[in-house]
């Protein structure tokens, strides 16, 4: 822990209310963390921070906070507990989890977690040493890793926006991504906007008119799930009007006549029909693009939580490649990886735990091999947890991850979750989830953590020190608690400390984790077009726009369009029924998933969970601004208060992701009111290489509530 000079103190830090990485600020006085705000000197934010991570005090300090180990005494939900020490609470945690691993194996404990966290790859680490192969993370076939491995596949690396660098940005297209409000992953709201205040020309491609896209100077409002055929309608443009980068797609791609012939059939006029954007917006986009360079193409996770989510991100990735926008100063770059990876001891976990990893032996690059993370698919989990087939999952520990809000269908992980003979939950308050738990284990937040951050995600080029500043009650950060268990059951390098695995990680950089303290961050120069010296890091040593390595594992090397499973195309027989197109997941700047309803200034801001709808669409059925709706689905219904605008497709409805409502009465909190998976299925088809189940596009109506 960072020791003060004084009473008061300011320390320099990273702020993680979300992913985002933004420096920040410190202010503690007398062992309390008093006020937050943003680093000038930071390369991330430049003195720029959102309002989560200006109301971090009233997380640390909130009187809600788990601040002890808690035993359940009554009956699961009963929100009857017990206060238990550090020890004895571990103990029984590890003593429970031996026993369940000596009597069924391994593979019937899983691990949880939520996304983007500092202990994300330590619970990796953690199942590998344990001896599973059943992780998961809601995330995981939903959001960015079909991104990164359709990348590293595609291009050998990641790739980012250069918005750090010297040259600007002429052209960014931001597609199925609004970062003004989520600042993902390293690349934040403040930098997007910079770019577009200085000239940089805006496409959204969004069937909202969200906060990024009301600054572009094009909207394509497509309809939700159909963006691959979109992006092949793009390719075709490029091709077709000999628009693409020739002398960098015949040095450095492989498979460009193969692609030629398989785009004719993908005209705008094709994709028109299909989602819902005028051909002359297609074409017009594609131009733009072409010709605007260097460009940045920043996407989002809307374009992966479809049926079709490797072929969607692998035809949008194609765009980079055609227009040459790779690695070069203010386009989209490889990244430098500053830092060792993480040691998650893959090589522990034994051979014959591989082929039981849940949905392994389908969705090959989820938890197959050649995945970029292997985990469980959660749907197989789920049914593991609940039938005992194909084996029994027994136990599951979460870590930071309130399950019934962030996994399709809430109401079977509830049920699943009922059938397991240990439930452990770490996290920063009683949530849905955590009461339902064997046991609750109180987690730090940010300011009470130490870690490296390397940003952007993946990329990593820039490496920054989180600190600890303060420490409250008995709260402990969840790397200690993995490591505590670990040791109690004599895990394999479980003597290892988290300073270790970060020395480890910094040593090519020379310096350890106490240097880095002191630095604050350390940001070595980027290096671009690597691939002159090196070539890409794929088979051909080129970017692979055919991929033999797809194709040998069964999957389409090129890209195809697939029309979501439930879609006004794919089930027109549900249309009158249900007659608009569902998008889930929408952020809105004052939470993050579902984190943040406790913090009163944020709910003052947006105190009830919005459904937005189009001003035709509203008053067709009779709804203001601000009435309570209904909305259903096949699966079921939710309420919400109506955001009447004209910053919607009229044939869309969209609902925001995440909510609960702490302030009700447990152990639901309100879970089933206004939770948006509701809607949503779990159920197949899925991707066939992720597995990724269908949240946007669905189908629904509305109805105002009386």
């Amino acid at each position: 822990m960072a020791k003060p000079k004084d009473k008061n103190q300011v320390f320099k830090s990273v702020c993680r209310g979300c992913h985002g990485g933004c420096g920040a600020m410190l202010h503690v006085q007398d062992g309390k963390l008093v006020k937050v705000r943003p680093d000038p000197d930071s390369p991330m934010n430049q003195g720029w921070m959102c309002i989560k991570g200006l109301t971090a005090p009233e997380i640390v300090n909130h009187p809600d906070r788990l601040k002890q180990p808690l035993k359940r005494k009554g009956k699961r939900g009963s929100g009857e507990w017990e206060k238990v020490p550090w020890d004895e609470v571990l103990d029984e945690i590890a003593g429970k989890v031996d026993a369940i691993r000596k009597e069924s194996g391994a593979e019937s404990i899983a691990l949880g977690q939520g996304t983007g966290r500092h202990h994300y790859m330590h619970v990796v680490r953690f199942a590998n040493a344990l001896g599973t192969p059943n992780w998961y993370e809601p995330g995981l076939a939903q959001c960015f890793i079909p991104r990164i491995t359709a990348s590293f596949m595609t291009y050998g690396g990641f790739v980012v926006g250069d918005y750090y660098g010297d040259v600007q940005p002429k052209c960014i297209m931001f597609w199925g991504h609004n970062p003004l409000v989520s600042s993902a992953d390293g690349e934040l709201a403040i930098v997007a906007r910079r770019a577009l205040n200085k000239g940089a020309v805006g496409i959204a491609i969004d069937p909202r008119r969200s906060e990024t896209a009301k600054k572009c100077d094009l909207w394509l409002p497509i309809r939700p799930g159909t963006d691959d055929a979109l992006a092949l309608a793009m390719i075709h443009v490029l091709i077709n009007e000999e628009i693409y980068d020739k002398e960098f797609v015949n040095k450095w791609t492989l498979g460009f006549e193969e692609l030629k012939k398989h785009i004719i059939p993908y005209t705008p006029e094709w994709a028109e029909k299909i989602t819902w954007i005028p051909a002359s917006d297609i074409v017009k986009a594609a131009r733009i693009y072409a010709s605007h360079k260097p460009a940045i193409l920043d996407w989002g996770l809307a374009i992966e939580q479809n049926c079709n989510s490797l072929q969607t991100v692998r035809a949008i990735a194609i765009l980079r490649a055609l227009t040459g926008n790779i690695d070069i100063p203010g386009g989209d770059i490889l990244g430098m990886h500053v830092i060792r990876s993480y040691p998650t001891l893959k090589n522990r976990l034994p051979v014959e735990m591989f082929k039981k990893r849940l949905g392994a032996d389908t969705y090959k690059l989820l938890g197959g091999w050649r995945s970029y993370m292997p985990s469980a698919h959660i749907p197989a989990l789920l049914k593991a947890m609940k039938t005992g087939d194909p084996y029994k999952v027994r136990a599951l520990l979460i870590f930071g991850n309130n399950a019934l809000t962030t996994i399709a269908n809430p109401r079977e992980t509830y049920e699943s979750f009922q059938n397991l003979d240990l439930l452990v939950v770490t996290d920063l308050f009683m949530t849905p989830t955590a009461a339902i738990a064997d046991y609750v284990l109180p987690a730090a937040y940010w300011p009470e953590v130490e870690q490296i951050i390397a940003f952007p995600l993946v990329a990593q080029n820039l490496v920054m020190a989180q600190k600890k500043v303060v420490q409250v009650g008995e709260c402990r950060q969840d790397e200690w608690i993995m490591d505590e268990i670990g040791r109690r059951l004599d895990l394999p390098e479980s003597e290892k400390t988290l300073r270790d695995i970060m020395d480890y990680q910094l040593a090519p950089m020379g310096i350890t984790y106490e240097e880095l303290q002191e630095k604050n961050f350390v940001y070595p120069p980027h290096k671009y077009k690597k691939y002159d010296q090196e070539g890409f890091k794929t088979p051909s040593r080129k970017i692979e726009l055919y991929s033999k390595t797809l194709q040998k594992m069964g999957y389409d090397s090129l890209p195809a369009y697939r029309e979501p499973s439930e879609s006004p195309l794919q089930t027109p027989e549900l249309l009158n029924e249900f007659p608009y197109v569902l998008t889930t997941g929408s952020r809105r700047i004052e939470f993050f998933n579902s984190e943040q309803r406790q913090v009163p200034s944020l709910r003052r801001l947006r105190p009830d969970p919005q459904v937005e709808i189009h001003v035709e669409t509203a008053k067709k059925h009779g709804i203001e601004n601000g009435d309570w709706v209904k909305i259903t689905s096949p699966r079921g219904s939710i309420r919400m208060k109506a955001l009447v605008s004209e910053d919607i497709r009229p044939d869309v409805v969209n609902v925001e992701h995440g909510w609960w409502f702490p302030e009700e009465k447990g152990p639901d909190y309100g879970v089933w009111e206004s939770n948006a998976n509701i809607l949503t299925s779990s159920a197949p088809p899925y991707d066939p290489a992720f597995g990724t189940y269908q949240l946007r596009g669905l189908l629904c109506k509305i109805e105002k509530e009386e």
